[in-house]
């Protein structure tokens, strides 16, 4: 018999475990449970001034960070992984593939449907696909051996944002955000731009706080879509001045009476930021103040492609935000789940869906890259593009397109303190698994802190009892990508 089937052994198990339950609680209330080896690196934060800049845990490489994030899972075998195998094995079954895979039956190994060329002083092979970011290869370091926690879209967005699955754990930018605060006092630490077609799979747990103090979540809004209710409906501007002014003393003089108030400190702090938005956001979200040949460069005067131009002018968005001394911006290529019209999630009808979608964010994306890097901001600024997890290579039965791959993929980084032209890590030859270098997303994202200055294993928060991380126990940085 088992021991927990045996009614003594079964109550003397139980009644161990809810003692244990029960001290540690006591041990908790009383503070007298043992600190975290890493608890004297807790970052003290002023509530009055939450967005104060703060120091790094050793000398930054970059000082902003921009990250352009595809959703729906773009295919590496389409893009940057080049898989001559697959043009060789075209429309022959898997040697001991899976029968089924994340949507159903899988079908033959298919080729890549775009012609791969090798590019720059590199020779990097990438795809006819995307051939403004082709060009610039050179600059990039790629990691070719990616791999998620998850093959559904929500949690897997979650697994790339915040280094869990599930909802309720803090974005990367909320973790940047709360270690440095910000380097401008006029406009959002973190700003958060979604595609102009709508918002990601998971919406704003790509970039909310978790259990971080709410006023380190992204401020979210696009060239097309501004901040919401940043100024009063109806109100004069002299009304509204006036009012603020009587709030701001109504607002001070209670903090001086109850000066432990750290939410209301941090009100405060949240309504002055938005007093100088109110002149800062139409300032800078005034795209149209670009010279033509800035908005012609971008594809933002594109007439044809609506959805190309309001992109592009989101593209010419980000370079004013980080030019203005933004912090953490992050940006969105694709929406939510919409069998791939709306963003990269090519189950069906891969190459027709990605001829519109690559469309959309080459030429923006490339020229983003080339103004920062004219404008001398690529020196202090890192530049990640990411999705959230691959493709496998074959097509799924009766479509043309590819299912979910979450054992090996490819994300990309450039700008400060990054090496140029390198390419790490790398899938089988079919592209099924990463099998070289392997690199959990955790990795990726502790070489995004480690570039600014920032050791993933340090930067921590207490919640619930633990010492969370971005990286949750685990994470290493990919050294051989950095300069």
């Amino acid at each position: 018999m088992h021991p927990l089937l045996d009614r003594r052994n079964f109550l003397n198990t139980a009644s161990n475990a809810l003692g244990s339950i029960a001290l540690t609680s006591l041990l908790s209330r009383e503070k007298l449970l043992a600190m975290s080896p890493n608890s004297t690196d807790r970052i003290a934060i002023d509530p009055t001034k939450p967005y104060a800049p703060r120091a790094p845990h050793f000398q930054a490489k970059a000082k902003n960070v921009l990250v352009i994030f595809c959703a729906g899972a773009v295919s590496q075998l389409e893009t940057w992984d080049y898989k001559p195998k697959l043009i060789e094995w075209d429309d022959r079954p898997l040697p001991g593939g899976p029968s089924v895979t994340f949507q159903g039956p899988a079908g033959n190994l298919a080729r890549p449907q775009y012609t791969f060329r090798q590019r720059g002083q590199t020779g990097k092979w990438v795809s006819d696909l995307i051939p403004n970011l082709a060009e610039l290869t050179d600059d990039f370091a790629f990691v070719h051996s990616l791999t998620s926690k998850s093959n559904t879209h929500g949690p897997a967005e979650n697994f790339l944002s915040t280094g869990f699955n599930l909802d309720g754990f803090p974005s990367l930018g909320a973790w940047v955000t709360y270690a440095l605060g910000s380097q401008c006092d006029n406009l959002p630490a973190y700003v958060a731009i979604p595609d102009p077609r709508g918002v990601p799979q998971n919406g704003s747990n790509n970039w909310g706080p978790g259990f971080l103090p709410a006023a380190f979540q992204a401020t979210a809004f696009s060239a097309s879509d501004p901040v919401r209710h940043l100024k009063a409906s109806g109100v004069s501007e002299s009304a509204d001045t006036a009012t603020r002014k009587l709030l701001e003393k109504m607002q001070n003089r209670h903090l001086q009476k109850h000066p432990g108030d750290a939410q209301l400190a941090a009100r405060i702090a949240s309504y002055e930021l938005a007093a100088k938005m109110q002149l800062s956001v139409p300032q800078i979200s005034d795209i149209g103040s670009e010279p033509e040949h800035v908005l012609r460069a971008y594809g933002a005067d594109d007439t044809a492609n609506k959805d190309k131009a309001a992109f592009a002018k989101n593209c010419i968005l980000a370079r004013r935000l980080i030019q203005s001394g933004v912090r953490f911006v992050q940006l969105f290529n694709g929406a939510y789940a919409s069998a791939g019209k709306l963003n990269w999630d090519g189950h069906n009808d891969l190459k027709n869906q990605y001829d519109v979608h690559a469309s959309i964010l080459d030429q923006p994306v490339a020229a983003l890259i080339r103004d920062l890097k004219a404008c001398g901001l690529l020196e202090e600024t890192l530049v990640v593009w990411c999705t959230e997890f691959g493709r496998m290579p074959f097509f799924q039965k009766g479509a043309n397109g590819r299912d979910h791959n979450p054992d090996g993929f490819t994300c990309w980084m450039t700008g400060a303190g990054v090496r140029e032209g390198v390419s790490h890590g790398q899938t089988d030859e079919l592209g099924v698994k990463a099998v070289e270098d392997v690199h959990p997303l955790y990795d990726f994202n502790a070489t995004i802190l480690h570039l600014l200055g920032l050791d993933h294993e340090r930067l921590t928060y207490e919640h619930n009892g633990i010492q969370r991380r971005l990286t949750n126990v685990e994470g290493r940085v990919i050294d051989p990508i950095l300069s």
